[in-house]
C-alpha cells in the first residue's frame, strides 16, 4: 500500500519530472514493477503475507462486482465481433507458437528442447500451453495429463511466470499510447469510446459524496457477493467432481469444471451483473467503481511481489523458448489487429483473456476504463473453456516439433 500511494502521490504530482516520466511510462506498471524490484531484492516477499491468495481469492471477486454494478451490458454487446476475433487470435497464436519455438530454438541448442520419457521438453511446454490459454486449472490438467517430471516443473513454472509477466509488462506500457497504436491500425474504436461515455454521464448524473452508510452498503453487497462466490463454486466444484467422471478426470478436457476459481470469477461476476439490473447500480454515484479500482491495484501490486527478477536468467534455453513463443502469439495479434483495423483494447485484453486469464485480464481492461472491465472477465471465462483443447492441440504439434 505505501508502495501504491507512492505511486498514485507522484502521478497527481504537479512537478515538471514526474508528469514527464507518467506520460511515457503508465502509473499502473509501476505498481507492478517497484514490488518485483523489491520482492528481487528481497526485502519483502510474498511468502508471509500470502498477500496474493487474499488478493486474488477476495479482492479480486469483489471487484468484479463493485466494477459491474453499473455494466452497460447492450454498450458490451456493442462493441461487436473484434473483441471475439482477438481472443481467438490469441489462442492460434499461442497453439502454433509453441511449436514453432522448438523448431527454432533446436537450431541453436537442439539440448535446450528435447529430453525423453517424463522429462521430455515438450510435456514441460504443454503445461505452459493450458496456462496460456485458460489459466492454472489448465495448467495443472496439463501436467496430470501429460505427466512431466516434477523434479524439472519448476522450471516450466518460472517461464511462465518470468515471460508472462514480460509479456503484461509491455501491454500496460502500450496502454499508455494506444492512442497513436490505434491511428497506426487505423482503428475504429467509437464503440469503445461510447460505451465510457455512456458510463461516465450516468455516473456524472449520480455522483455524489457517499455517506458511510453507503459505503458500508457497498462493501456489504461486494464481500457478501464474494462469500456467496466461494459457497457456490465449493458447491459446484463438489457435486460436479463427485458425480461427473469427465469432470474428475484431471486429464480430460472438461477438467477446468472441478476448478473452483472458475466458478469463483464466474458466480460474482453473474452477481455483479445482476446487481446492475437493481437500485444498486446508483452505487456507481457514491464511487462504487473506485473501491473496485483499489482492490485491483492491490492485486497487481501483490502480481508483481511474485515476480523474481533475478531468476530471468537462471535457465536461459528455456527462457528463450518461452520468449519465442510469446513473441509469435504477440507479432499475429499485431498482424490481424492491422488487418480488421481493430483498436488496441481488444488487442490488449484479447491477449491478457489467453495468457493472463480471470486475474489479469480484468487488470488491463480496467486499465482502459472501468467500464470495460467486465469484457475482461467474459473473454477470460472463453479462455478456461477452450483452454484444454487448445493446449492439448498445441502439444500434439510440440511433439511433432521435437521430433523433427
Amino acid at each position: 500500500m505505501i508502495l501504491l500511494g507512492f505511486v498514485f502521490y507522484t502521478e497527481a504530482s504537479k512537478n515538471s519530472g514526474w508528469k514527464k516520466f507518467y506520460k511515457y511510462v503508465p502509473a499502473l506498471l509501476i505498481c507492478y514493477l517497484l514490488p518485483a524490484i523489491l520482492s528481487s531484492l528481497g526485502i519483502i516477499s510474498d511468502k508471509y503475507s500470502e498477500a496474493y491468495l487474499i488478493a486474488s481469492r477476495f479482492l479480486l471477486p469483489a471487484a468484479l462486482i463493485l466494477m459491474t454494478l453499473s455494466i452497460d451490458l447492450k454498450g458490451v454487446f456493442n462493441l461487436g465481433p473484434k473483441a471475439l476475433i482477438m481472443f481467438f487470435t490469441g489462442t492460434v497464436g499461442i497453439i502454433i507458437g509453441g511449436p514453432l519455438a522448438i523448431l527454432l530454438i533446436s537450431i541453436f541448442s537442439p539440448e535446450t528442447v528435447g529430453g525423453a520419457g517424463p522429462e521430455a521438453v515438450w510435456r514441460g511446454l504443454s503445461t505452459l500451453a493450458g496456462s496460456w490459454i485458460g489459466g492454472g486449472a489448465n495448467q495443472a490438467a496439463m501436467y496430470e495429463i501429460y505427466g512431466y517430471s516434477q523434479d524439472k516443473y519448476g522450471a516450466m513454472v518460472l517461464v511462465d511466470i518470468v515471460v508472462a509477466n514480460l509479456w503484461m509488462a509491455i501491454l500496460l506500457l502500450g496502454i499508455g499510447k494506444s492512442k497513436k497504436i490505434d491511428a497506426h491500425f487505423k482503428a475504429d474504436n467509437s464503440a469503445i469510446e461510447e460505451l465510457k461515455q455512456r458510463v461516465s454521464s450516468f455516473t456524472e448524473k449520480i455522483k455524489r459524496n457517499p455517506t458511510l452508510t453507503e459505503l458500508m452498503v457497498m462493501l456489504a453487497l461486494a464481500f457478501g457477493g464474494v462469500s456467496l462466490a466461494h459457497f457456490g463454486a465449493n458447491t459446484i466444484t463438489e457435486y460436479l467432481t463427485s458425480n461427473f467422471d469427465a469432470v474428475k478426470d484431471k486429464d480430460g478436457a472438461l477438467s477446468f469444471l472441478g476448478s473452483s476459481f472458475f466458478w469463483m470469477i464466474t458466480i460474482a461476476t453473474a452477481f455483479g451483473i445482476l446487481l446492475s439490473y437493481t437500485k444498486a447500480k446508483n452505487y456507481e454515484g457514491a464511487g462504487a467503481s473506485k473501491i473496485g479500482s483499489i482492490f485491483i491495484y492491490i492485486l497487481v501490486a501483490s502480481i508483481g511481489m511474485k515476480m523474481d527478477l533475478g531468476k530471468v536468467l537462471e535457465n536461459p534455453g528455456l527462457i528463450a523458448v518461452g520468449l519465442v513463443w510469446m513473441a509469435i502469439h504477440a507479432g499475429l495479434l499485431i498482424l490481424v489487429a492491422k488487418l480488421i483495423r481493430a483498436p488496441y483494447f481488444f488487442l490488449a485484453v484479447g491477449s491478457q483473456a489467453n495468457v493472463g486469464g480471470a486475474a489479469s485480464a480484468p487488470i488491463v481492461a480496467s486499465a482502459f476504463h472501468p467500464s470495460l472491465t467486465s469484457v475482461g472477465v467474459l473473454l477470460a471465462v472463453f479462455g478456461y473453456v477452450v483452454g484444454t483443447y487448445g493446449a492439448i492441440l498445441c502439444t500434439i504439434l510440440m511433439e511433432m516439433a521435437s521430433k523433427v
